[in-house]
């Protein structure tokens, strides 16, 4: 009796000593990497095509695709019974169909299906509808394996519009991006990093995660930083710490801020606030915007995280995940 419950006990202290243990003993983090803190872009093909939004119809009159029940977010899947596989098909057949068409559609996992009744004009019959094929946007890069060229970046994962559930990225891509302006952060209105892509293929993008996108690079970045120690959620402290990213062409900076609220039990990518107090970042961007997930911080010259979000009524202001949670959503 007396034995089987020390065994219980020695379970008990296992699991709590697995739980204590720091998470970058369980990811097997590298020691170094080199630190990112430069813009990429990941393009991949869309899980179906989506809807962007509506276009304007003459007259006034009630747009064919809103009548039929579709809305921005939706994922359609096949025309009349047909699958579809990119944005110039679907728009292709419905043109040269006759009279109402059915449309296979996705919309909170569930799939649906809407009768539409395209307009007819002297361009022939339209659906009202923007829709793409394809999936881009900027981010950062946070850190990559100077070894195996593996790298992470973002912070947080890619969602599908509408649904919020973390899209399958097969076959992504990423690509080089030169920023080229900066729409600043107010209080209520996030900003966002404007850039475009140059055509350079970076590598590729296979991992998407909710504490970050991994993939691998050709080549790492000349732009990079130089090797860093890789650190742990221990190694973070509130006060003083950088993040380094890229809000002017192609040359990264670092910029001054300050850690607080630390949640040493995060599993996400939310573990710590951090507000920018650097008088530079916040003339430029206002301080946190769009396009800086990802971009790594440094405290006491260690990486220790990555900014993920921004504070919507305080664009100062934002979240960063540890690196451990980032390595250890990449597997």
């Amino acid at each position: 009796m007396m034995g089987r419950k020390w065994k219980g006990r020695i379970g008990v202290l296992i699991l709590l000593a697995l739980w204590l243990m720091p998470v970058s003993a369980q990811a097997g983090m590298p020691e170094t990497v080199l630190v990112g803190g430069i813009p990429f872009g990941v393009r991949f093909m869309a899980d179906g095509i989506v809807v962007v939004g509506f276009a304007e119809t003459e007259g006034g009159a009630l747009n064919p695709a809103w009548a039929a029940g579709l809305r921005q977010g939706d994922v359609i899947t096949a025309v009349n019974g047909e699958g579809v596989a990119s944005a110039e098909e679907m728009s292709r057949r419905i043109g040269e169909s006759e009279g109402p068409v059915e449309i296979t559609y996705r919309r909170d996992e569930r799939e649906r299906v809407a009768i539409l009744c395209p307009s007819e004009s002297e361009e022939g019959r339209r659906a009202g509808l923007f829709i793409r094929d394809t999936v881009a946007g900027i981010g950062t890069v946070t850190w990559v394996d100077p070894e195996s060229l593996t790298f992470g970046g973002l912070g947080h994962g890619i969602c599908r519009e509408g649904s919020g559930d973390l899209a399958s990225i097969p076959d992504g891509t990423a690509e080089a991006v030169v920023i080229t302006g900066v729409t600043k952060g107010s209080p209520g209105e996030p900003g966002e990093l404007r850039g475009v892509f140059t055509g350079e293929v970076m590598g590729s993008v296979g991992d998407n995660t909710d504490c970050g996108v991994f993939g691998k690079l050709d080549a790492a970045p000349f732009r990079c930083g130089p090797d860093v120690p890789v650190g742990s959620r221990e190694d973070v402290h509130a006060g003083r710490a950088t993040i380094r990213c890229t809000v002017e062409g192609e040359t990264p900076e670092e910029y001054e801020i300050l850690i607080t609220d630390i949640d040493r039990r995060s599993r996400d990518n939310r573990s710590f606030t951090i507000v920018v107090t650097d008088p530079a970042l916040l003339e430029r961007t206002g301080g946190i915007v769009q396009g800086m997930s990802g971009s790594p911080i440094l405290q006491d010259g260690v990486l220790v995280g990555a900014v993920t979000h921004v504070l919507v009524g305080d664009p100062a202001e934002g979240y960063g995940v540890f690196i451990d949670n980032m390595f250890a959503s990449a597997g």
